[in-house]
């Protein structure tokens, strides 16, 4: 050992006389000072870490996240009480680390639907109630590693923008991966062509989903070769993957019916198709889902398509709902707004007919208050105050006159 470190501290320099203590070892030397400021960081690591802790953990209960998403989405109860387990264990798991030898696995979420039910609601609801990151990522965008379109850790970038570069935020958010049908496997056949958009996404997506260190460029940007690179653990980033599975109830279907074709079997009463609540992990490889992407998300929830009395609900009384929203648009032009309840009715029927769930709402309301909204200057100046919407509007929206 050299005599400057039997006299100085390695870390600051400062002189055994200048301080109150210094602690040799053998070949580097700590003051008291040092010790002192090295405590105090680790108090304040731990106190963030606490304070994120308590802030969550208040609100990760099964009741409390059920009550909460009673008021945003309509239905689809039994679907929001596992996705409020599922939650509640998640945070559990990421809170408080299990004793040595013990491993808790991740256990990430996949939805099931048909389009307008309320995937992405779900999800997006739960995590402004928990106060933290949440991305919708697209996975019809997402490619290989090395492809034209954005590959899979480009997710985690624009995750840590949302967290305002928080890495420790970021490693608690959400990422729902919207639209996850899209990148099944295109053909049990072996293609000359890499299938980039589809099985190579779902292969690129089994560690980022399991957990692993990635290196992510700030902001969402691409990554480039001067920039300095962030590492993020996604170990206890949840993932919740959804799609509408268009095909898949046909697979249950021809599971659980069996076939009409041969001598001796019996015609078979048919019927519009199987239920997601019936979808198996096999349903999901036979649909074009890998095993190893499959066994990934060990939570499935079955999202229902909404009723008539359901859509009603999503349409009048849910909050943040369609009628308040365009009334509050009319307000800014001193128009009141209201409709009948058959006009409310008809609405609903003919977005049903549709099956676009509650998503054709908006395409039925804009369908029609576009010609109020763009004859909206003309009623002020006639001094029209109110518009009342009937069922007679609704199959003929015409301006008043």
């Amino acid at each position: 050992m050299t005599d400057k470190a039997e006299f100085h501290c390695s870390f600051c320099g400062s002189n055994k006389d200048d301080v109150q203590k210094l602690i040799v070892g053998e070949s580097v030397a700590i003051c008291s000072e040092c010790v002192a400021l090295c405590q105090a960081l680790i108090e304040d690591e731990n106190q963030e870490i606490n304070d994120a802790k308590s802030d969550v953990i208040e609100k990760v209960e099964p009741y409390a996240i059920l009550r909460h998403l009673d008021k945003w989405v309509v239905g689809q109860k039994s679907a929001k009480e596992v996705l409020a387990v599922a939650i509640t264990n998640h945070y559990k798991r990421v809170f408080n680390p299990p004793p040595k030898g013990l491993t808790i696995h991740k256990g990430n979420v996949l939805l099931l639907g048909p389009t307008g039910c309320g995937k992405t609601l779900l999800a997006q609801t739960v995590a402004t109630y928990l106060n933290v990151p949440f991305i919708v990522a697209d996975a019809t965008n997402l490619t290989e590693a090395g492809y034209v379109g954005e590959d899979v850790e480009s997710m985690l970038s624009v995750l840590l923008a949302r967290a305002d570069n928080d890495v420790a935020k970021a490693e608690r958010g959400i990422i729902f991966i919207d639209e996850i049908d899209k990148v099944a496997r295109k053909s049990e056949n072996v293609s000359i062509t890499r299938d980039v958009s589809g099985e190579g996404v779902q292969q690129a997506l089994l560690k980022i989903v399991e957990g692993t260190i990635c290196r992510v460029a700030q902001h969402g940007k691409r990554k480039h070769p001067q920039e300095p690179l962030i590492e993020i653990n996604t170990k206890n980033i949840l993932f919740i993957a959804g799609g509408s599975f268009d095909g898949l109830l046909d697979v249950v279907k021809a599971r659980t019916t069996g076939t009409n074709i041969g001598f001796g079997s019996e015609l078979k009463e048919d019927s519009k198709s199987g239920h997601f609540k019936d979808v198996t992990a096999d349903d999901l490889m036979q649909f074009g889902m890998i095993p190893e992407f499959v066994g990934r998300f060990p939570t499935t929830i079955n999202v229902e398509e909404l009723s008539k009395h359901e859509l009603i609900k999503v349409l009048t009384s849910v909050k943040n709902n369609f009628i308040d929203q365009y009334t509050y648009l009319f307000s800014i032009d001193n128009i009141g707004l209201s409709f009948t309840d058959d006009a409310i009715e008809e609405m609903v029927i003919n977005c049903m007919a549709q099956n676009t769930g509650a998503r054709g709402l908006q395409t039925e309301m804009e369908r029609i208050l576009r010609p109020h909204m763009f004859n909206s200057g003309k009623y002020k100046k006639k001094g029209i105050t109110e518009l009342n919407i009937d069922k007679e509007l609704i199959i003929n929206p015409l301006p008043i006159k």
